[in-house]
């Protein structure tokens, strides 16, 4: 076996340890819940990101191959139609067969698979192995934040609370001061430049016009929101798109996700350590795109653009709170200087909505097979957001990683970091 073929292997067990990490602190019936549509039981993570390495590598790269199981393409599939039928999508937690135990022999029956390819793939071979195989990493490193944010919301609907993990101690300090990083604008270049690995939706590399600008040099914070709140900013129409005060109505947000006021007018929240005030240093997150929309009209500023976003943050090294770094909530900007490029919290932390719709870049086309499925055909009726958060992989970072989502949605890690027009230099 060569050099590189060993330190992918170390890569992939690394990998797929992780999961079944952060799937350790749960019972099999925290395992099973699905809590709403969107999303997923965490044994059907661990089932899937296992089923997507042996219909993707192990049934294309072995002569005869035969499944582990003959159910579990069918189960564990998720949306791509060319890789056969499906079970629905809201009913996955109704599959109470096969179990935890189950789920993890056959991880390990397919790690043992995977194994022996990347061992014995030949040399002609191998250079389409090692492309797919990091392709399956990188979806399992996706489907790890998206773990860890289900889980919150299936523990959230507890009402005794319970904790994934105990609390941390309590961050000291003051938050850093919100100023603003400037950036002259121009014709700037955007988009994967095809050094390393990166999603189809990263590319192509293109050009784009910028007006001047500037970015806020930290997230919001929640103590800003509760001056939102406390303006009536859920009350008032004229902060908000037609279909998000529509969502406001329908649904009767008066606050960020997993947020509940006390008796005595405290704002208390649910997180990853079970019930606890709200810090008002932290960055806000869980706000979907409507209201971080209306609340940056309420400050009289506006969201970045994506493009925007990823020119003021390119080239700055990835430092800041990930997923390895223990499942935590997103913790506090405090005064201690920049992490990067001016910015506090560029990387990490949390998911930063931009006012961009996720859409096609100029020149970009559908991978053929079923592969092609990944982003492409979701390029609709959602919004960018960019940075990661306190759930996502650092292995992941990078300036032109693309997430998105509904524009609607709130389970996510999300936040919103500030942008304002200028008309020139500052002086």
């Amino acid at each position: 076996m060569t050099d590189d073929r060993a330190a992918l292997l170390a890569q992939y067990q690394t990998t797929r340890d992780r999961t079944e990490a952060l799937a350790r602190p749960l019972s099999a019936e925290d395992q099973t819940v699905q809590s709403m549509p969107d999303t997923s039981p965490t044994k059907w993570h661990r089932a899937h990101t296992t089923w997507f390495f042996e219909t993707f590598l192990l049934g294309e790269f072995t002569a005869g191959y035969e499944a582990v199981h003959p159910d579990y393409a069918f189960l564990f599939n998720s949306y791509y139609e060319q890789a056969g039928p499906r079970h629905s999508r809201p009913h996955r937690g109704l599959i109470t067969r096969p179990g935890i135990a189950e789920i993890a022999d056959y991880r390990a029956e397919v790690d043992r698979r995977m194994a022996r390819l990347m061992n014995t793939a030949s040399a002609s071979q191998w250079p389409d192995v090692e492309a797919r195989v990091t392709l399956g990493l990188h979806h399992e490193m996706q489907h790890q934040e998206l773990l860890v944010m289900d889980v919150k919301h299936v523990l959230s609907c507890n009402p005794t609370g319970p904790a994934y993990s105990p609390a941390p101690p309590l961050a000291h300090g003051a938050t850093a001061p919100e100023s603003w990083v400037y950036n002259d604008g121009g014709l700037v270049e955007i988009g994967h430049r095809g050094n390393g690995f990166a999603f189809d939706n990263e590319a192509p590399h293109h050009q784009v016009y910028l007006r001047p600008f500037r970015l806020a040099s930290r997230p919001e914070t929640c103590g800003a929101w509760l001056e939102f709140i406390a303006d009536g900013g859920y009350q008032r129409p004229e902060l908000w798109l037609s279909e998000g005060w529509a969502t406001v109505q329908a649904e009767g947000w008066d606050a960020p996700l997993y947020w509940q006021q006390d008796e005595d007018g405290g704002w208390q929240r649910f997180t990853l350590h079970g019930w606890q005030p709200v810090d008002p240093r932290a960055p806000v997150n869980h706000i979907s795109y409507f209201e971080a929309d209306a609340y940056a009209r309420w400050t009289g500023f506006r969201l970045p653009s994506e493009a925007e976003w990823e020119v003021v943050i390119n080239g700055a090294p990835v430092a800041g709170q990930f997923l390895e770094d223990g499942v935590t909530e997103p913790l506090p900007a405090l005064a201690t200087g920049p992490d990067a490029q001016g910015l506090h919290q560029a990387w990490g932390s949390v998911w930063e909505w931009t006012q961009s719709p996720y859409s096609a870049y100029p020149g970009f086309r559908t991978p053929p097979g079923a592969l092609g499925e990944y982003n492409g055909k979701f390029m609709i009726n959602q919004m960018v957001s960019r940075g990661g958060c306190a759930w996502t992989p650092s292995a992941q970072i990078r300036p032109s990683y693309r997430n998105f989502f509904p524009p609607g949605t709130r389970w996510h890690c999300s936040g919103v970091r500030l942008a304002q027009d200028v008309e020139g230099p500052l002086v």
